[in-house]
């Protein structure tokens, strides 16, 4: 590459990085994304069907990854907004035996972020995004805890 193209590309990247810094998040928008997921976790542990609600997009996808028993095989298990409200209206988080909802952000960029729960029995990983000046949850992907007993 050529001295002249060389720096002409230098002072462009420069350029975008330092745009990228100055659009940097505010500490209200993490402020935003911890209570988002929180209102997550503690609305599946409080049944607080409002609060959950509140935290997730209407089109949210929960997964897991597990193993057939049988075959030995991946399986996919999947779980929408609905049913997410549905399980706290009906207070099924309510007698978890841990319910920790340890909240911690992985990574923030533009209007996205990376949050991880440390739930008692489990771990999520959520993908949340600025959706209309909100915080919600769009994706989940969780994997249950080893049984510490054994």
């Amino acid at each position: 590459m050529k001295k002249p193209v060389f720096f002409a590309f230098l002072a462009v990247l420069t350029a975008v990085s330092t745009t990228t810094t100055a659009t940097a998040q505010t500490s209200a928008d993490s402020a935003a994304i911890v209570a988002s997921s929180l209102d997550y976790i503690e609305g599946w542990y409080t049944g607080d069907e409002e609060r959950m609600e509140r935290a997730l997009h209407p089109d949210l996808a929960k997964r897991i990854v597990f193993t057939d028993e049988e075959t030995g095989d991946s399986e996919l298990g999947e779980m929408g907004a609905d049913q997410l409200v549905a399980g706290a209206e009906r207070g099924i988080g309510k007698n978890a035996p841990d319910k920790r909802a340890d909240v911690t952000i992985l990574d923030i960029y533009q209007n996205t972020a990376s949050v991880r729960i440390d739930a008692g029995g489990w771990i999520d990983y959520l993908h949340i995004a600025r959706w209309n000046n909100q915080w919600v949850i769009i994706n989940v992907l969780w994997e249950v805890r080893p049984d510490q007993d054994s």
